[in-house]
């Protein structure tokens, strides 16, 4: 999970690198989009990781399971 990550971050990167010299307008709306593609993604793992907890609170899930999947979900973000 974290080397997709990694290989679309550096994607977006060298696709708004490429685009320098094309125009001012187009690189701030990728760098926009890029950080709206990063906030979501984070939220994704938000939304994960509170399910994840209601589940352990709710009796759903043991600890070593709650345990292995909050690993999981921490190794693809970068709040978590």
């Amino acid at each position: 999970m974290k080397k997709i990550t990694s290989a679309v971050m550096v994607l977006i990167l060298a696709l708004g690198l490429g685009a320098i010299g094309c125009s001012r307008g187009f690189v701030g709306g990728a760098a926009v989009g890029a950080a709206g593609t990063g906030a979501a993604y984070e939220y994704q793992k938000h939304k994960q990781m509170k399910r994840l907890e209601d589940d352990f609170e709710s009796g759903r899930i043991s600890k070593d399971e709650y345990l292995k999947r909050k690993k999981q979900i921490s190794q693809g973000s970068l709040i978590y």
